[in-house]
């Protein structure tokens, strides 16, 4: 008889990439989603995502799931210019990889980013919180969570 043990999460995926995030939470039971109601992957139970639906605010959910010390996965190819976004990162200790690629529209053009890079996002749960990166199929960089009025500075 085989035993189910819990699911150890590490990664949350962004209600921006929900095709994305299906796809990685059938393979892995480490992912999670917005809405994710929870199974049963290679004998591990994940949980009911506590983050309800995809429709939750930034504002709501980075503070929950930076608490849980998960790496968020999100897209957004201007994430160095969203400074409300870069200061909740900040504020609240979180953990992010932006998907920053112009071919990263389509849930495979996603997937491709996602597995060009997924030893580079492996190694950034290791690293001391906040931080982003802006992800591309070939490049890993970080954005500054520096900002003011004239934008972010590189970092």
């Amino acid at each position: 008889m085989s035993r189910i043990k819990p699911a150890e999460v590490r990664f949350y995926i962004d209600a921006d990439l929900l095709g994305l995030a299906r796809v990685l939470a059938g393979l892995r039971s480490d992912v999670t989603y917005p809405g994710d109601p929870g199974t049963v992957i290679h004998k591990r139970q994940r949980p009911p995502c506590p983050i309800a639906s995809p429709a939750v605010k930034d504002s709501e959910w980075i503070p929950q799931v930076a608490g849980h010390g998960w790496l968020i996965i999100t897209r957004d190819r201007h994430i160095q210019e969203h400074r409300l976004e870069i200061a909740a990162v900040r504020e609240h200790r979180a953990k992010m990889v932006a998907l920053t690629a112009a071919d990263a529209g389509s849930v495979f053009g996603q997937l491709e980013v996602v597995m060009s890079r997924w030893r580079d996002i492996e190694r950034c749960l290791a690293e001391p919180p906040p931080f982003i990166y802006a992800a591309t199929r070939t490049t890993m960089r970080q954005i500054s969570l520096t900002c003011s009025s004239t934008g972010c500075t590189p970092g």
